[in-house]
């Protein structure tokens, strides 16, 4: 219990604590001395905000069970599609690093050392990551359901961005740089130095080299065989989300009640999905393993009533509890390794009393209720 406490206050608890002191952080005055130890470790507060907010973030997507899938995929249950299309995750990447190349300039350069122009571009490229994160919060919030979660390490990357351009400006001050003498009588040239010579400049200036070092970003980027629009058809191009423009497929529901059936919802290349079946009145995917679990247990119940009930009545009240746990593809993975050796003891069963085994299996989750399964199966015969 105690462990589990911690885990839920690092993983719910920590990232909203550390929201409000990269705010004050941001918000703090310049002369202010107050909360001093703050100030001594404000460096190891960012690193646990990108550390943490990076695993969180992970763990936050198999919360909300989003799948690196587009809207065309048929998913199960309550499972999303990614929030970018696949088409454009290269794109979206590609900003991304800018994005981070800027804020390492900005964080790690030194003021005395690199040129005003450098620190402009850097702010420009720190924009270009900024408005993806905005983008990202836009279309992933909701109020209405755990996606919440999803914005929590989007905001603090917007908070420290804006902090470390903040500092950039301060520390630019604080060393009263002067404007440089330049040998040439071009008016544009001087009025640039002049410009650039000035820290509070530099805030607009990079809302105009981030449109220059877009175009160059996405020209390349063409030719690397990404579209255009590409910037615009990852957010479009995606189902269940705010910014979405197609409607996806309906979900398959999935009986989560049991081992197999859960193992069936795996990835399928793994699980290998046959068709789609019927359990307890609704659809579900159905696997070879899921059929010959439920044909073994079908012999159970028609040779052994009395054993099939034990049997029944034991999984029912531990295998319930194990498979509400599984809630992730990865996870689906391994049980279905895992009821590999019961797969082979259910088929050689199997094999041992029925004549025509392969069609009993065969007849697993098809339409009719379990009754009309076997006299359909006994018609056959």
């Amino acid at each position: 219990m105690i462990i589990g406490m911690l885990m839920i206050f690092i993983s719910f608890v920590v990232p909203f604590i550390l929201t409000g002191i990269n705010s004050y952080y941001l918000l703090r005055k310049k002369d202010e001395t107050d909360y001093s130890w703050l100030t001594r470790q404000e460096r190891s507060i960012e690193w646990l905000t990108i550390i943490l907010g990076i695993i969180l973030s992970l763990l936050y997507r198999e919360l909300v069970e989003i799948l690196n899938m587009d809207w065309q995929e048929v998913l199960i249950n309550n499972q999303k599609h990614t929030p970018i299309s696949s088409q454009g995750q290269l794109t979206m990447f590609v900003l991304l690093c800018i994005g981070i190349l800027g804020y390492s300039v900005l964080k790690y350069g030194l003021v005395e050392k690199l040129p005003p122009l450098v620190f402009t571009l850097a702010i420009a490229c720190v924009y270009i990551g900024m408005i993806l994160a905005i983008v990202w919060i836009i279309q992933v919030f909701t109020l209405n359901s755990t996606d919440f979660l999803l914005v929590i390490f989007p905001i603090n990357c917007l908070l420290l961005s804006l902090k470390v351009i903040k500092e950039t400006l301060v520390k630019w001050q604080e060393e009263e740089k002067e404007v440089e003498m330049i040998a040439t009588t071009n008016p544009l040239l001087v009025t640039f130095n002049q410009l650039l010579s000035k820290s509070e400049n530099w805030v607009w200036l990079g809302f105009v080299f981030m449109l220059p070092i877009l175009g160059i970003v996405l020209a390349s980027l063409v030719l690397l065989g990404q579209e255009p629009d590409a910037y615009i058809k990852a957010w479009t191009e995606t189902s269940d989300w705010n910014l979405s423009e197609k409607i996806s497929p309906p979900n398959v529901e999935v009986d989560e009640h049991y081992l197999c059936t859960v193992a069936a919802s795996g990835h399928r290349n793994v699980v290998k999905p046959q068709r789609k079946g019927v359990r307890h009145g609704h659809e579900v995917v159905v696997n070879r393993q899921l059929c010959i679990a439920n044909a073994f247990e079908q012999i159970l119940e028609e040779k052994t009533p009395k054993i099939h009930r034990v049997i029944r009545g034991s999984y029912d009240k531990y295998g319930y509890p194990i498979a509400r746990k599984i809630t992730s593809p990865l996870i689906a993975d391994i049980i279905y390794f895992l009821m590999k050796p019961a797969e082979l003891l259910f088929l050689l069963v199997i094999y041992l009393v029925d004549i025509k085994p392969e069609n009993r299996i065969a007849l697993q989750y098809i339409t009719p209720p379990k009754k009309q399964q076997l006299t359909l199966y006994k018609h056959i015969y």
